[in-house]
């Protein structure tokens, strides 16, 4: 092992230098780093230290790339697991990270800048949709937070950097309350307005595919069923394919989100007549238009069997509420609606999760089952029959 070489700088100064094989990085090249120290003991020494962390498997060898450039190789590697839709969510969701870290070497990172910079998103963060100073969303800082961690521990995995500095990094307490007690947020609909919609739409042509929205399945999902994965004589509906839109103007057809989310679900009564007299009408129409139809094979179609997109229901959806009087509420809370009834009602947690199409039952209880004060009544009537009160002397 050579020893350090005394070297005379321009100054006059005297200081010690040595190379040290550091192995080789992750396309194979080899790594030499240049120890450069004011004694041949100090020399020594981080050779030493170098040697002793490539023998244990620790060593991090030194990184220009800055975080934007490594977001930009994580984007890239993520297009191996998730389509391109979601990859496009990720870049969205990393848009504040680009801006305002983006430039910082990814070795250079700390807790602490990451920590100031969820501060300052929470506080006024909005980029625009909004005034200057608008806060962001707690739940939008969380995702963003998400993605920034997913990078970062991806990056301890290529023994880029040590440790994952944003693993621990969170929104404060005080403003979590805050967006709690601050930000309106529309909630689904009640029982009550689930019914009156469906008595509402009885008589409307896509009364079957708006039933399908109120059965949990996910617009897209609605948009992308065809007849061929129906089985209307024994009332099972297969889900194996989604119409989802790129920038609310492109149409993307694409398997379901998830291996879970593609899944067969027998068909409630409701929804299972409304499909059968909808494709009678459906043959009616083609019979009709004559060579002026397309069949498409898609369930929800128009006149023509043109397929409806998710932002011509949704639209659709919107016009049928506001006709009947109800408050306006996205297609997709419909699906929290449904769940939530569903998980109320007593059904085990593991058929919820399929139905939703997810694997992991905690996660479908936690994103889409609120319980409000009406939803308990049931627990304070059992609190009266505790309490030995005649539930006659109530009414």
């Amino acid at each position: 092992m050579a020893d350090p070489k005394r070297i005379t700088l321009a100054s006059g100064k005297t200081r010690y230098r040595l190379v040290v094989d550091a192995g080789h990085d992750e396309n194979g090249k080899r790594i030499q780093l240049t120890i450069t120290k004011d004694t041949a003991k100090e020399c020594k020494a981080e050779r030493d230290r170098i040697l002793h962390q490539r023998s244990a498997g620790t060593f991090i060898a030194p990184s220009k790339t800055t975080l934007g450039e490594w977001l930009d190789q994580w984007l890239e590697y993520k297009r191996r697991d998730v389509e391109e839709t979601t990859i496009r969510t990720y870049r969205m969701a990393l848009v504040h990270v680009y801006d305002q870290m983006g430039h910082v070497r990814l070795q250079e990172l700390s807790e602490d800048m990451v920590q100031e910079f969820v501060d300052a998103l929470v506080s006024g963060g909005r980029r625009k949709g909004g005034e200057p100073g608008t806060r962001l969303a707690i739940s939008t800082v969380e995702g963003i937070l998400i993605r920034l961690r997913s990078a970062l521990g991806r990056a301890v995995v290529r023994r880029l950097v040590p440790v994952n500095v944003a693993s621990e990094v969170r929104p404060s307490l005080a403003d979590k309350k805050t967006d709690k007690r601050e930000r309106q947020r529309e909630k689904p609909w009640t029982v009550a307005e689930v019914q009156t919609f469906v008595r509402g739409i009885a008589d409307d042509r896509l009364y079957a595919p708006l039933l399908l929205s109120l059965m949990g399945m996910r617009p897209a999902e609605v948009c992308g069923q065809r007849w061929p994965d129906v089985d209307i004589e024994n009332g099972l509906l297969f889900i194996t394919l989604t119409r989802t839109m790129v920038g609310n103007h492109t149409v993307l057809e694409k398997d379901t989100k998830t291996a879970a989310g593609e899944r067969g679900l027998p068909l409630p009564r409701g929804p299972w007549e409304a499909l059968r007299a909808f494709r009678a009408l459906q043959l009616q129409e083609r019979e009709r238009a004559g060579e002026g139809y397309t069949d498409t094979g898609y369930v929800v179609v128009d006149e023509l069997g043109l397929p409806l997109n998710t932002r011509q229901l949704r639209e659709y959806a919107y016009r049928m509420m506001r006709k009947l009087g109800l408050r306006q509420v996205r297609l997709y809370d419909a699906r929290h609606a449904v769940l939530k009834a569903l998980a109320v009602s007593g059904v085990a947690d593991v058929i919820l999760a399929a139905w939703a199409g997810h694997t992991n039952a905690a996660f479908t209880k936690r994103k889409y089952v609120s319980i409000e004060p009406e939803d308990m009544r049931g627990a304070a009537a059992a609190l009266d029959v505790f309490h030995g009160v005649d539930q006659k002397q109530l009414t």
